[in-house]
């Protein structure tokens, strides 16, 4: 029976000491933090990476070092399962155990308790695909995990620098390389080939849409957009701006989904380039978000965020299984979070079934795996759409009867091809929402007239412990501290269409407040009053109460 070759791995963790004031935890987003102090973290997960890969018979498992929209200071790392699913979350705590080993000992003790509780077989082989985006301390964090896959003998495959996304798409396709189920080529050029193939045939004979304006956030959706570009020709010209991949302090500064999301403005760099009734978009730092925008003939800045593009794509994709004749085979379903807009959700839930779940992509994913064809998007951007075995099988086997249902058909089998099921990818659903806008015929204003949003403010309290709020019914009400959550409700209720919820932040100790209500001066006064409830409770200064627009 193989073992653990204890000798070299105490040897390469050496290199890599865990600071004894540090704790790490594994959470929505994997580890993210300061890049500058990651170093014992990310040697660990490659063990752990290796590990997990001999767990599954040496299916290969995937790595990414990217904290994503954050600032670029920071970084963070995370790992793909087969399927290019999310890391499975009994496997979290594992990840967290290892990441805090006080010591080398220690660590090694932790990893025989891991073996040895989980059965794994160290005979099996081991492979582990990694990427990492465009931050400076991603070079020196890919060598420490090096040195990971090194002290099990894994076998290792660099993506380079590359989006979130890809990373994802590659473990599938690898995985699935020569069976039935194959997802496409495991290279960058198969994803773009399978993108771009899928995204001219469905629109074919569609009047060229105008240049779309890509904020690419400084960061990796840079080189993406230019990949693209060259695969789609004049079937979509893209008009990349932020675009400065290299620039030490660009990345997410000023530009990208999260800056546009959260200050609901256009980036500075677009000022006087986005001219009234044109739409662009923004994608964040490792790609996997987007959000659309527009100016209005007034000129006035219109955010088209997660919510707008779930609702953009549901109601096309239930329109396409009706008209292929398959409305009473396959149901489509949608999935929010607490953070999705009333003016959508209630939208959307006179359409189809919708179902709101705890913030995390892990949780949207999972419950859009219920459905025939699952639709899921937290209103930051993030989402894609998934189609169940059973919903592929259909669509290769159903007999149209018509030619309106065999273009249906068909245009929903290329719209599983263009879609990346794995993860929400700013690519990928940009291209289908080109394809939904192309077979509207909507400008930015009629897409966004769908429904009207509720005014809304998010706004951020730095707490020194974010572990004492609790929620419960989906992170919609507080369960802990004790009384707060009465003092919430009574607060929202003298306010029209009033809704406020507070959840800690996965990721650092603050809590985010979300409020809307009928008009805009009354959601930013709720979120505010909601705010200061929280810093109260914390026993904050007085004189830093939240009290104006973050």
């Amino acid at each position: 029976m193989a073992s653990l070759s204890i000798d070299l791995i105490r040897k390469l963790a050496d290199r890599h000491p865990k600071a004894s004031h540090l704790r790490f935890q594994y959470g929505t987003a994997g580890f993210r933090t300061l890049g500058s102090i990651l170093d014992s973290v990310m040697f660990r997960v490659g063990v752990l990476a290796a590990l997990r890969s001999k767990r599954f018979d040496g299916k290969t498992i995937g790595v990414m070092v990217t904290a994503s929209h954050n600032p670029e200071h920071d970084n963070g790392v995370k790992l793909v399962d087969p399927r290019g699913e999310m890391l499975e979350a009994s496997w979290e705590n594992h990840a967290t155990v290892l990441a805090n080993a006080p010591t080398t000992d220690a660590f090694i003790e932790c990893l025989e308790i891991l073996v040895k509780n989980l059965r794994i077989d160290l005979s099996k082989p081991s492979r582990v695909v990694y990427g990492r985006d465009t931050r400076p301390t991603g070079a020196a964090l890919v060598a420490s995990l090096e040195d990971g896959l090194r002290a099990i003998g894994a076998e290792g495959r660099n993506a380079g620098i590359t989006t979130t996304p890809i990373l994802h798409y590659l473990v599938r396709a690898i995985n699935t390389k020569g069976t039935k189920d194959e997802y496409g080529e495991d290279s960058e050029e198969g994803y773009m080939k399978k993108l771009s193939t899928a995204f001219k045939k469905l629109v074919a004979g569609k009047p060229a849409s105008e240049p779309l304006i890509v904020d690419c956030a400084n960061g990796v959706g840079t080189q993406a957009v230019a990949e693209i570009s060259q695969y789609l020709g004049d079937t979509l010209q893209l008009l990349p701006y932020n675009t400065a991949a290299s620039s030490t302090g660009a990345l997410n500064n000023a530009c990208g989904a999260d800056f546009v999301k959260t200050t609901q403005k256009l980036p500075p760099s677009l000022h006087g380039v986005l001219k009234p009734g044109q739409r662009g978009c923004s994608f964040d730092g490792d790609a996997d978000r987007i959000i659309y925008f527009y100016l209005d003939e007034r000129g006035h800045f219109c955010m088209l965020d997660g919510d707008k593009i779930a609702a953009l794509v549901a109601a096309f994709i239930v329109e396409l299984v009706k008209s292929a004749g398959l409305e009473n085979k396959i149901k489509v379903g949608i999935v929010q979070t607490a953070y999705a807009n009333g003016g959508s959700t209630k939208y959307l839930a006179s359409r189809l079934p919708v179902k709101c779940v705890a913030t995390g992509v892990k949780h949207l994913h999972h419950a859009a795996e219920h459905y025939d064809v699952g639709v899921y998007f937290e209103a930051n951007g993030h989402g894609t759409v998934l189609f169940s075995p059973d919903t592929l099988h259909i669509f290769q086997t159903h007999q149209p009867s018509t030619p309106a249902q065999s273009t249906g058909l068909n245009h929903l089998i290329n719209l599983t091809q263009l879609i990346n099921q794995t993860v929400g990818d700013a690519l990928s659903d940009m291209l289908l929402v080109e394809v939904v806008l192309a077979h509207k015929s909507y400008s930015g204003a009629e897409w966004d007239s769908l429904y009207v949003d509720l005014p809304n403010r998010l706004v951020k309290v730095v707490v020194p412990d974010r572990s004492i709020f609790k929620t419960e019914d989906a992170e919609r009400r507080l369960v802990s501290p004790p009384g707060l959550q009465s003092k919430i409700d009574d607060l929202r209720r003298r306010y029209e269409a009033g809704r406020a919820f507070v959840r800690p932040s996965g990721t650092e100790d603050v809590v985010r407040v979300y409020a809307e209500a009928q008009f805009r001066p009354q959601a930013d006064e709720l979120a505010y009053r909601v705010a200061g409830l929280v810093y109260d409770e914390v026993g904050g200064d007085p004189s830093k109460r939240p009290n104006e627009f973050m």
